[in-house]
């Protein structure tokens, strides 16, 4: 029997990595779930539910975790948590392992073996474990839904007695799961939609959502798209073709959603201060990029900020805003990554280190980095030379 410890996330993540429904699953697995006491209550989840479901309520986070094979967080847990595992357990989270090299090679240095769920190849085995791209989705949910409700207009069109009330219009930048999943919200809301980015691949999803595709689509615009499905960087000179191109754009929007990152770098910058300054007062700028640095130039993270009558929210973990749903479906990822590793007729843990699910989200194992770009991003060399 394995067991699988959750412990409590910080103060400012409402999300918890299992609900009752998956710690009901992972119990048929035969696992032993030990989980914090009040733990799932910011997702609504009442420890009675993780009872009913089959898991074991415990007082402290060290409680839940010295015991574990398996370590499930939302966040990069800290240190002093991580030490109190026992050798070699395996901790599954979001690690953003992009950022704090020091902070992540004193994680490795535990002997924990550490997997960034970010880090999941994108192919269609790996899909229902995707993190990114079922956070993504309730993010560019949120966006829209927020935006509208700081907006003090009406979004749809609409027609009464008195007279037309215009329908808002909404330009969203970057049509990845989260750019897709507010195009969809913000046609349902009534909103006239116009999307850009620079991969080519995505035009056709953007009308097929009804909305219109902006873009300088010339030759390096045909080629701007990795293998991997993620934007490219582009030259200087297609940045101020499309910058000039949006800035045009830009000055006749409502409403304006940000959602341009690119894995290991700052986010691009998009939306610059001239044409912010260029939009009408009332009008809603949302930086989902905000955590890397932003795509609107006066974005800060954590606020809305007012500038010309323009309002800038760069409002952080906006899935955490919905934390059942996202719970929910994060929990689920998990569950969809770690049964493979269980044995079925004896229920141990039996993980297969040549997978390319568990080789793409392995970052450190017996104490040491083991992927090559974190490694190299952290000043060590990888151990085993894995990438």
């Amino acid at each position: 029997m394995i067991t699988i410890g959750v412990p409590a996330e910080g103060p400012d993540e409402p999300r918890i990595g299992l609900s009752p429904e998956t710690a009901k699953k992972l119990v048929k697995l035969g696992a032993k779930m030990l989980i914090r006491s009040g733990a799932g209550l910011r997702s609504h989840f009442s420890d009675q539910e993780y009872k009913d479901a089959g898991a074991e309520i415990v007082g402290t986070d060290a409680d839940a975790v010295k015991d574990a094979d398996i370590v499930l967080t939302v966040r990069r847990p800290p240190l002093d948590l991580v030490k109190s595992m026992k050798q070699g357990a395996m901790l599954i989270a979001m690690l953003d392992p992009y950022s704090d090299a020091d902070g992540l090679q004193a994680l490795a240095k535990t002997g924990a073996s550490l997997f960034a769920m970010e880090l999941m190849p994108r192919i269609s085995r790996a899909q229902s474990m995707d993190v990114l791209s079922s956070q993504a989705n309730l993010a560019g949910y949120k966006a829209v839904v927020d935006a509208a409700a700081l907006f003090e207009r009406a979004l749809p069109m609409m027609m009464t007695a008195a007279g037309t009330v215009p329908a808002a219009r909404v330009f969203v930048m970057g049509v990845g799961v989260a750019g897709l999943q507010a195009i969809a919200t913000a046609r349902r809301l009534g909103a006239i939609v116009t999307a850009t980015d620079v991969r080519p691949a995505v035009k056709e999803q953007v009308a097929s959502l009804g909305a219109k595709f902006i873009a300088v689509e010339d030759e390096e615009f045909k080629q701007a798209e990795t293998a991997a499905g993620y934007a490219k960087e582009m030259s200087d000179e297609y940045k101020k073709k499309q910058a000039a191109l949006v800035a045009e754009h830009v000055k006749t929007q409502d409403i304006v959603i940000t959602t341009a990152l690119i894995p290991g770098r700052p986010a691009p910058k998009l939306l610059s201060k001239a044409m912010i300054e260029s939009m009408k007062p009332g009008s809603i700028v949302v930086d989902l990029a905000v955590e890397r640095g932003g795509n609107a130039e006066l974005a800060r993270a954590g606020e809305v900020v007012e500038h010309n009558g323009v309002r800038i929210m760069g409002k952080l973990n906006l899935p955490g805003a919905i934390p059942v749903n996202a719970s929910s479906l994060y929990a689920r990822n998990l569950v969809a990554f770690i049964e493979p590793m269980v044995d079925k007729k004896t229920g141990a843990l039996a993980v297969n280190w040549d997978d390319e699910l568990v080789k793409g989200t392995l970052i450190a194992k017996d104490g040491a980095i083991v992927n090559a770009m974190i490694a190299e991003r952290a000043g060590a060399a990888p151990k085993g030379g894995k990438t």
